[in-house]
């Protein structure tokens, strides 16, 4: 449900942005902002994700990210514009939390042979939730109102909270004085101010126990070319700039894409907003082919192989539809398996290249960070040409 909720709210205002655009009075390029502030806090709030996550413990995290998901949710459908853009930048803080601590969990909970996969259904997850959205929100609205429809998807998110909140008092009981649970009679400043030296010590202890565990399965498992050998590259800072500079270019056409495609197909195809959401749903569904195609690309080629892959499947998405619109079908589905495909090999990389969960959430908001920063200019960008 974690992944369900942290694409689904920003998808839902994609299916009925023209009535938003004619309730509220908003500009194509303030339109594209539904989706772009988002995106931009995603890159501004990082710093404070990673401190909730280091802080309070992943789980407390994942339900903070629920939590302001819900009352982002339920706040942007009052239908004023103050609200409208108030609930969309709670929203997107809240996801930033999520974003974070996912790769932080797969790093912690998962075998590394097994990330990949692991992280290949995760993108599974974010899709179908995109998918859902994008065919249901339009029917929907067309009966309630696009307030309601848009809130309504509030109630999966608000099913995921509930039981993370049952999650999190076990996990506070495993967990004992870890994860600053030791630092409740300090003060607050003294506690922050601690973090480096806890976050040496934490992730000198958590790489004893996993290399301990898992040695043996990193030197055996099937990693293409026998690159088991190495549980951490040598140089993992250019990996890391590596994937920021990949996951630029992945955010902005995704975001981009979304916001844009349903409007476009509505104008260019002449169809209706029910059925340009569903035909841009194509996108979303692809991804699964994406997500699940990529581990198997890596077990079976050279790394090169799947990046290539993806690189070709993101070009032909413009130029398909510049040069033959009327096979969007096709070219929504080569796009779709492209961005589900590149979210896979990026965010499954960082795991596997990180020595500590510590080093996981500062690689991840690294990558996450400056991607969606660049991410933010795709969807005004896209409403102003």
């Amino acid at each position: 449900m974690v992944g369900v909720s942290l694409r689904a709210p920003i998808i839902a205002p994609t299916a009925v942005m023209d009535a938003i655009r004619d309730d509220v009075g908003l500009t194509a390029a303030s339109a594209g902002l539904l989706t772009a502030i988002p995106v931009l806090l995603f890159a501004l709030t990082t710093p404070a994700a990673v401190k909730i996550s280091k802080r309070w413990g992943p789980e407390a995290a994942v339900v903070v990210c629920l939590a302001g998901v819900v009352a982002g949710t339920v706040l942007r459908s009052l239908g004023s514009t103050v609200a409208l853009f108030a609930g969309t930048a709670l929203i997107g803080a809240a996801i930033t939390v999520g974003n974070i601590v996912v790769p932080v969990l797969t790093r912690r909970d998962v075998p590394l042979a097994k990330v990949p996969m692991v992280t290949g259904l995760y993108v599974v997850s974010i899709n179908i939730g995109s998918m859902a959205t994008l065919i249901g929100t339009a029917p929907l609205a067309d009966l309630v109102g696009w307030p309601l429809a848009i809130a309504g998807w509030a109630v999966i998110t608000a099913a995921g909270l509930v039981f993370w909140c049952f999650r999190l008092r076990p996990a506070r009981e495993r967990d004992g004085d870890g994860d600053g649970g030791g630092d409740e009679g300090a003060a607050p400043d003294e506690a922050l101010s601690s973090d480096e030296e806890q976050d040496a010590a934490q992730d000198a202890a958590q790489d004893t126990a996993r290399d301990t565990a898992q040695s043996g399965r990193e030197t055996s498992s099937a990693r293409g070319e026998g690159s088991g050998s190495a549980a951490v590259p040598r140089n993992p800072r250019l990996i890391v700039i590596l994937l920021l500079i990949a996951f630029c270019g992945q955010a902005a056409a995704y975001y981009g894409t979304t916001t844009w495609l349903p409007l476009l197909l509505a104008e260019t195809r002449g169809l209706s907003a029910s059925t340009s959401a569903v035909a841009a749903s194509l996108f979303q569904i692809a991804a699964i082919a994406g997500a699940l195609g990529v581990p198997l690309l890596a077990i079976r080629f050279r790394p090169v192989v799947p990046v290539a892959v993806v690189a070709g499947l993101w070009i032909t998405l413009p130029v398909g539809l510049l040069v033959a619109p009327e096979a969007f079908v096709i070219w929504s589905l080569i796009g779709g398996a492209a961005q589900g495909g590149g979210f896979t090999a990026i965010f499954s990389i960082i795991p596997r290249i990180s020595r500590s969960d510590g080093e996981a959430a500062r690689a991840s908001a690294m990558v996450q960070g400056g991607g969606y920063l660049a991410a933010t200019l795709a969807p005004p960008l896209a409403g102003w040409l």
